[in-house]
């Protein structure tokens, strides 16, 4: 019979404001330490051990899994400035490649067509193959990619330890003659966290540093061509409780810097065309007040539009103020609305768009931005238009944005039966353009199942939404039926309809106690079961393993919004598993725009 290791208890004793703590496993916290390394190794054989009889069930789920991902693809290409940018993943490689082609012309908005079997673009440049730059290191992670406003620098980071701390390093990318992938510069800055960029002219990098914690604390400043000790300190933040990040408005008018702690967040805005003067703070922090800062140039005036909850502004209202005087008079565009949470604005040179909760799921609405000149009998039309969908359960987010001008808005859709969908809509004319959605390799049939919401009423009152998922022959509405149920609510963390191929499998109708097993971890149903998930009354967006991906790669060019409440919502999931652009640190709080590619 096989018998557990046993952790030798070494009592540690610990006194904290009076309090003293006797910690019997103090010990194990030295990763180094000999007899810790022997525990984890008797710990490892012993699961392995005592799961033997699973070895070939688990194979049989990687396979299954593996059989339904289809490995070499492309993500559909974003706009930013002259070029299309993408990744592209190939079957037997770990990690991504980095790409761009050159746009037709200057009114080209419509992506290059993705080759079905995933082989690259014509005209391709490869900026940066992660599988090149991770050879002979055992491990490998992308922290900052940037390119420079005018296509001609690529900056990135790179961690080879696992610590978290990147080196940048920075590359030519105008002699495609020489180098296909560009040509190596010497600038080089060590120990750097995630979320560098160039400001717009290119000739200054702006980056964070952590703290011995692993805090981003300090936000630097490094001049092109000049050595990593030369940097200039931009920022620094005392407070412990308060994380950095660093970032560039869509526009590229404003640097930004906010910093922010689990309930209350600081802005500090600069003018990019002055990328060495003084940041200057939008609101001073006051304990419990977050807001987020957009820029938008309404009827040819420079304002900002905050996003915040001071006051009794629980679910956030938007108001907007004066770029060059932000704490002066506010306009209101939304007041609070408890019936709907606002989690963000997006805005562009002719249209905003709203990211909201309504009934438990995440919703988007778009407004047209008033234009110059309007005539002063004119109305304008900046009324928000919310998206509609057929299907009653669906999730909706904004997805890869980052170009100021571009006439269409980009969103990522999704549901438990229907997989993760690229859509473009013409803000103009209202027209929606599918470019991809999420392969589904193997025999999957979505109008096999159905979807339902019911509320249950908790105790207090507070409405609960739960979501059904069923196959129509295997379940009649009102029988019982075997049921994965599952839920969670803690830390305001929404559990949204969302798709997943490690449950497709159970589509095929072959049920066995195993792909019950399989349907439950992808939160979606498969034949004769029905799942419920449950979010609390206070729920904000979902993180990025259950919000609709933008793109089939996970390094797919994004601009996305890092935040205090997004980090907080998503456990920086979406900023981890996605290298950040335009700023903000994958660990850090602060929102700022932010893409990847």
């Amino acid at each position: 019979m096989l018998t557990p290791p046993v952790t030798e208890k070494r009592p540690t004793e610990r006194s904290h404001h009076g309090d003293v703590v006797i910690d019997h496993y103090e010990w194990l916290r030295d990763k180094d330490d000999p007899a810790v390394i022997a525990l984890l190794e008797q710990e490892n054989a012993y699961t392995k051990a005592k799961t033997k009889h699973l070895s070939l069930l688990q194979e049989q789920l990687f396979e299954e899994v593996k059989h339904r991902t289809k490995e070499t693809d492309l993500s559909v290409p974003t706009r930013e400035g002259d070029w299309w940018y993408y990744a592209r993943t190939v079957e037997g490689l770990q990690y991504a490649i980095h790409c761009r082609v050159a746009v037709r012309s200057a009114d080209d908005w419509d992506p290059p067509a993705i080759p079905e079997d995933g082989s690259p673009l014509p005209g391709e440049q490869i900026l940066l193959d992660d599988n090149v730059e991770a050879t002979g290191h055992e491990f490998f992670a992308l922290g900052s990619f940037d390119v420079s406003s005018d296509g001609s620098t690529l900056l990135f980071g790179v961690d080879v330890e696992g610590d978290e701390r990147y080196t940048i390093r920075f590359r030519d990318l105008g002699d495609a003659e020489r180098s296909s992938t560009g040509i190596e510069l010497d600038d080089e800055i060590p120990g750097t966290a995630a979320g560098a960029l160039f400001d717009p002219s290119g000739r200054y990098v702006f980056y964070t540093t952590v703290d011995d914690a692993w805090r981003p604390d300090t936000v630097w400043r490094h001049e092109i061509g000049t050595p990593a000790s030369d940097d200039v300190k931009v920022f620094h933040e005392p407070d412990e409780r308060f994380w950095l990040g660093v970032g560039l408005t869509r526009s590229r008018s404003f640097l930004a810097i906010e910093a922010g702690s689990h309930v209350t967040t600081e802005t500090r805005l600069l003018r990019a065309d002055d990328p060495t003067g003084e940041f200057r703070v939008v609101w001073p922090r006051r304990d419990g007040v977050e807001y987020d800062v957009e820029h938008v140039v309404a009827g040819g005036k420079d304002r900002l539009l905050i996003v915040h909850n001071e006051g009794d502004a629980v679910d956030f209202e938007l108001v907007s103020v004066a770029a060059d005087d932000p704490q002066g008079a506010r306009r209101m565009l939304l007041p609070h609305d408890p019936r709907m949470r606002i989690e963000g604005v997006h805005a562009f040179r002719d249209f905003v768009a709203l990211e909201y909760r309504r009934d438990g799921l995440p919703r988007v609405a778009i407004a047209k931005v008033p234009p110059q000149g309007l005539p002063a009998d004119a109305t304008p039309d900046d009324t928000l238009h919310e998206l509609a969908f057929d299907e009653e359960l669906c999730s909706v987010g904004v997805g890869a944005n980052p170009d100021w001008a571009q006439p269409s808005l980009r969103i990522g859709y999704g549901s438990f039966v229907t997989p993760s969908t690229v859509i473009d809509i013409d803000v103009a004319s209202g027209e929606r353009t599918v470019r991809k959605q999420q392969p589904v390799l193997g025999d999957y049939h979505p109008e096999r199942y159905a979807q339902k919401r019911e509320w249950a009423t908790a105790p207090d009152g507070t409405k609960v939404p739960i979501s059904l998922v069923y196959r129509h022959d295997l379940v009649t509405l009102g029988e019982p039926a075997p049921t994965l149920l599952y839920g969670y609510g803690s830390y305001e963390h929404a559990i949204d309809p969302g798709f997943g191929i490690p449950g497709s499998r159970c589509s095929t109708g072959a049920w066995s106690s195993r792909s019950r097993t399989c349907a439950a971890a992808a939160r979606w149903v498969a034949a004769g079961t029905t799942t419920a998930s449950s979010c609390t009354r206070s729920t904000r967006s979902p993180t990025s393993s259950q919000r609709p991906s933008t793109s089939s790669t996970a390094t797919s060019r994004r601009r996305i919004t890092s935040s205090p409440r997004a980090a907080r919502r998503a456990g920086c999931s979406w900023a981890r598993s996605r290298t950040s652009r335009r700023g903000c640190s994958r660990a850090s709080s602060p929102r700022c725009r932010s893409s990847t590619r």
